[in-house]
């Protein structure tokens, strides 16, 4: 077999397996609240994000796919260097994954592929291939890294502030926590879940859609960036098939680890989650839907009792995320070496 065909089908499998550690981890944070608050059974809840994970990236537009897709370029590289780096910043991404759903920490898939390609890239062709979009900031409009950190940055701050408004609005709504209002935030999370599913597949199916576009057409297998249907159709079933086999251990740590869920936090959290994730799909711009729940959910607890908040457990979080893409850049670069290595001897 050619070496160029045998890395464009390990790209589009190793896409598939880490869009399946994508669903996997994003599951837990989507459904943990609302098994923790009793609200559905984990069978019920797991469904629901699934059916919608997959249902979504047909219904929606390739805006994120594009920033994705777009932010190295490597058109004009030798076609098996180009596709050695995509597959490392894959294994890069797919590594991070694997270790922290062991460690039964909610990190970001998101963080891990772009932290490694760029780390892969660096090693692979250099500084120059990678579309920083520093000049754009100026413009007002952002383009490739800034654009995609920028996503990732700000969208946890804004789930924050998200899940705190909410939060205060339905303590004053709800004053009087009855039993009809408990009744009320259940019926209402079966909706909230199936939102945030939509969202979650809306905006994480796209990152794997742009890696196998973005190696067909490094290849030149295709001629511009125009996602084909059928890598929407495969990335939606991986992202889904990985959503239905949620990590549990990782339900353990936000369902319960941060603080004592009842209906109205899982719910408020969902709502606020789901929201972020909406506005930027639309924008373009990718998130984290790992870090947009859990800091929905601190927001959440800090805006009805902040000293509830399991406050260790919080920086262990937030400390792993500090550490996501750095460490998804050595493993990329490190994963390019070796598979260089072995290609060219």
């Amino acid at each position: 077999m050619d070496i160029l065909i045998f890395l464009l089908i390990l790209t589009v499998v190793t896409v598939s397996l880490f869009d399946f550690t994508n669903g996997f981890h994003d599951a837990s944070d989507m459904v943990a609240t609302a098994i923790a608050s009793r609200a559905m059974t984990p069978t019920v809840a797991i469904l629901l994000v699934t059916l919608c994970t997959f249902i979504s990236p047909f219904l929606i537009s390739l805006a994120v796919a594009d920033t994705i897709g777009t932010f190295i370029n490597l058109n004009n590289t030798e076609h098996i260097v180009a596709q050695s780096i995509i597959i490392s910043g894959l294994f890069s991404a797919v590594t991070y994954n694997l270790v922290t759903w062991k460690l039964g920490l909610p990190s970001s898939s998101t963080n891990s592929l772009v932290g490694g390609l760029v780390g892969s890239a660096l090693f692979g062709v250099g500084n120059e291939y990678i579309n920083w979009g520093i000049d754009s900031i100026q413009s007002g409009s952002l383009e490739g890294v800034m654009k995609i950190v920028a996503g990732l940055f700000f969208s946890p701050i804004a789930g924050f502030i998200a899940g705190f408004i909410l939060m205060k609005i339905f303590m004053v709504l709800f004053s009087r926590f009855t039993l009809q209002s408990r009744k009320l935030f259940v019926f209402s999370q079966y909706l909230s879940i199936s939102w945030l599913g939509f969202s979650h597949g809306a905006n994480d199916a796209q990152k794997g859609m742009a890696i196998i576009t973005m190696a067909l057409l490094s290849s030149g297998v295709i001629t511009s960036f125009s996602v084909p249907f059928w890598v929407i159709l495969l990335c939606a079933a991986s992202i889904s098939v990985g959503t239905l086999f949620g990590g549990w251990s990782i339900i353990k740590t936000l369902g319960y680890g941060i603080i004592k869920v009842k209906t109205i936090h899982s719910f408020t959290d969902q709502m606020g989650s789901a929201l972020i994730n909406t506005i930027a799909t639309y924008m373009g711009a990718p998130t984290s839907t790992t870090q947009v729940v859990t800091a929905t959910l601190i927001g959440v607890g800090g805006a009805e009792k902040p000293k509830h908040i399991r406050w260790k457990t919080v920086f262990s979080i937030i400390g792993g995320w500090f550490l996501n893409i750095p460490i998804s850049m050595l493993l990329g670069a490190v994963y390019c070496f070796l598979l260089l290595t072995f290609i060219k001897g």
